[in-house]
C-alpha cells in the first residue's frame, strides 16, 4: 500500500489540516480535495470512491471528512483499517470533531500521522505506542534533572557554609581589634572615629597590645583557621560557587552566630531522628521497655517461604528509684503463632512456667531493677520456614511480550496485624540499558542510577492500608533480571506478639504506668 496523504476537510472539501508523505504540491492536494465530495455517490455506505489516477478511502468525522489519498494499487483493506486507526487517534486527541478543535491539536495530530505512516507506507504501530512516542517521557532525562538539581543543592549548602564561616572570621576579626586598640574611638582613621575592617587577615607575628584587663573574648581562640578572604586573579571556591548559583544572594539567611555556643547533643538526636525514619516518637517514662526485632527473610517468587530468621530482645530502663521492684506481664501468645519461639531470660531474672502468665520480675522479689541502667531482660529467637512469621509479602510478576518488551506487575501485602509499617522501599533490579514506563503505582518510584533499580517507596502499610500494586513495562524479556527484588522498611510492633499487658509492683501489686517503644527492622529481606 501507498498512501499519498492523509486529510481532515469539511465537507464541502476544503482542508482543515493535511499531511503529505510524498512529494505532491500544496495546489495539487487542494485540488483533489476539492473534487472530493463531488465524487462521493449519494444514499450508499460505500467509503471509497476512485478517480483515474487516485482512490478517496474516507470516514465521516461529524461534520468533517477524514480521508486517505493512495494509489489505485493500494490494498484496500489494509487502506481501511489504516483509515480507523487514523480517526481513532483524532478521538483520543481531540475532545470534539469540530475545525476549531482539529487547529488547536493540528501540531501533535501532524506528529501522531508521521508515527502511523512513514514514506507512504504503514508503520506496525498501535494507538498506545503512538500515544506513548507523543509524550516524549524520557527517564534519561529525568534522571539528569535529579542529578543536576542535587548539584545545585549541594553548591547553595556549600556556598551557606562558606558564607557563615566568613562570617565567623570577620566577627573574630572585629574582636581581636577592639581587643587590641582598646576601642575603636581613639584608633579610627575616618571622621567617625570608626576602623574599616580590612579583607584579608593575618595572623599578628607579635602579641598583640592589651588593656589591664583585657575582655574575656580576646583570650578566646579562634573559631576557624584560616587565611580569610585572598584577593587576586585566581579565581576562589567560593566565586565558583557564586557563578554556579548564578549570583544568587543569600541575604534572606541569617548568617549571625551566637558568641558562646550552647553545648547541645544536635548530631546524636539527629541520628537517632534518621535511624527512626518516619517512626512515631516515644517518649519514655519513668519506667520505660523497648523491644527491637531484626528479620532475616527469603521468599520465593513462585510463593512460599524459602528461609527466616527472626531476632528480638526487651530492655527495661527504670529511672525512680521507687519504681524498681516491679513485675512486667506480657500479653499471651497470639494463637497464629507456632511454639518454635525460644526465649531466653536475663541470668537474674526468673523463667517463664509453662501454662502460665508469661511475667519478667527477678528471682530475688527483695530486690530492685538497676535505677538509670538499659537492661537487656529478654531474648527471643526463631528460625524455620513458618509463614505465620511473615510480615509482609510480595509479588513480582513479569510477563514477556512477543516485541521484545516485558510487562512487570509487583505488589505487596501486609500479613501481620501486629505490625505497622513506615517507609517501606521496594527495590527492582532493571534490565541493562532499558527503562520502565510505569503505567500505574501506590506510593512514589525514582531510579537509582547507581544499581540501574527502581524503588518504589510506600509511605505507610497498615491494617487500613494494607496493599499497593505497581504496573510498568520495559524493554527486554529476560524476567531473572529483575530478581532479586530487595525490601527495607521500619515497623511499630513486633511479628510475634511480644508485647507489654501490664507493670505492677511486686509487693503490693499496684499497677504502674510505663511507656513501651516497639520496632522491627530488616537486616535482610529478599524475593529470589
Amino acid at each position: 500500500m501507498v498512501v499519498l496523504a492523509a486529510s481532515i476537510c469539511t465537507k464541502g472539501g476544503k482542508a482543515v489540516i493535511s499531511r503529505q508523505f510524498r512529494e505532491m504540491s500544496r495546489a495539487r492536494i487542494d485540488s483533489l480535495l476539492a473534487s472530493f465530495p463531488k465524487l462521493i455517490p449519494t444514499n450508499t455506505q460505500h467509503t471509497s470512491v476512485e478517480t483515474p489516477d487516485v482512490r478517496y478511502v474516507y470516514q465521516p468525522l461529524e461534520d468533517l471528512y477524514i480521508v486517505l489519498i493512495t494509489n489505485k494499487a493500494s490494498n484496500i483493506l489494509q487502506d481501511i483499517e489504516t483509515l480507523h486507526l487514523f480517526a481513532r487517534v483524532v478521538s483520543d486527541m481531540c475532545r470534539s470533531a469540530d475545525q476549531r478543535e482539529i487547529l488547536k491539536n493540528s501540531f501533535e495530530l501532524l506528529g501522531a500521522f508521521d508515527e502511523i505512516v512513514s514514506l507512504g507506507f504503514r508503520e506496525q504501530v498501535n494507538l498506545m505506542q503512538i500515544r506513548s512516542v507523543l509524550e516524549m517521557e524520557s527517564h534519561e532525562e529525568k534522571i539528569q534533572e535529579i542529578i543536576s538539581r542535587n548539584k545545585e543543592a549541594e553548591a547553595k549548602e556549600e556556598l551557606k557554609r562558606r558564607a557563615k564561616q566568613l562570617e565567623m572570621q570577620r566577627r573574630e576579626q572585629q574582636r581581636r581589634t577592639a581587643a587590641g586598640g582598646g576601642g575603636g574611638g581613639y584608633l579610627g582613621s575616618g571622621p567617625t572615629g570608626y576602623s574599616p575592617v580590612p579583607q584579608r587577615f593575618d595572623a599578628p607575628t607579635a602579641a598583640p597590645v592589651r588593656t589591664a584587663s583585657p575582655a574575656p573574648s580576646s583570650l578566646r581562640a579562634p573559631a576557624f583557621k584560616g587565611s580569610g578572604m585572598k584577593l587576586g586573579s585566581k579565581k576562589t571556591k567560593q566565586a565558583e560557587l557564586l557563578d554556579a548559583l548564578g549570583g544568587e544572594a543569600l541575604i534572606s539567611e541569617d548568617m549571625s552566630v551566637p558568641t558562646t555556643p550552647a553545648v547541645t547533643s544536635t548530631p546524636q538526636l539527629a541520628l537517632a531522628k534518621e535511624s527512626r525514619g518516619s517512626l512515631p516518637a516515644v517518649t519514655p517514662g519513668s519506667i520505660h521497655i523497648a523491644t527491637k526485632e531484626h528479620l532475616t527473610l527469603t521468599l520465593s517468587r513462585e510463593g512460599g517461604l524459602e528461609s527466616l530468621e527472626l531476632k528480638g530482645d526487651m530492655n527495661l530502663r527504670v529511672s525512680d528509684p521507687d519504681f524498681s521492684r516491679i513485675k512486667v506481664t506480657l500479653l499471651p501468645a497470639p494463637s497464629e503463632f507456632g511454639s518454635e519461639l525460644q526465649f531466653k531470660q536475663h541470668p537474674n531474672v526468673g523463667k517463664f512456667v509453662a501454662n502460665k502468665d508469661r511475667i519478667i520480675a527477678l528471682k530475688d522479689s527483695a530486690r530492685g531493677f538497676p535505677v538509670n541502667q538499659s537492661l537487656a531482660v529478654l531474648k527471643w529467637r526463631y528460625s524455620g520456614k513458618d509463614e505465620s512469621y511473615v510480615p509482609l509479602s510480595i509479588n513480582c510478576w513479569p510477563t514477556p511480550s512477543n516485541d521484545g518488551t516485558c510487562e512487570v506487575n509487583i505488589e505487596y501485602e501486609l500479613e501481620n496485624k501486629n505490625v505497622t509499617l513506615y517507609d517501606v522501599v521496594i527495590t527492582i533490579p532493571l534490565p541493562a540499558g532499558s527503562y520502565p514506563t510505569v503505567a500505574s503505582h501506590t506510593g512514589d518510584w525514582q531510579l537509582d542510577p547507581s544499581s540501574h533499580s527502581l524503588e518504589w517507596s510506600i509511605p505507610l502499610v497498615n491494617a487500613e492500608e494494607r496493599s499497593g500494586s505497581m504496573e510498568f513495562s520495559i524493554g527486554g524479556d529476560d524476567i531473572g533480571a529483575f530478581f532479586p527484588v530487595r525490601v527495607a522498611f521500619i515497623g511499630q510492633g513486633n511479628t510475634v506478639g511480644v508485647r507489654v499487658a501490664s507493670v505492677v509492683r511486686a509487693d503490693s501489686g499496684e499497677e504502674l504506668e510505663f511507656s513501651e517503644d516497639a520496632t522491627v527492622t530488616t537486616d535482610e529481606y529478599l524475593v529470589v
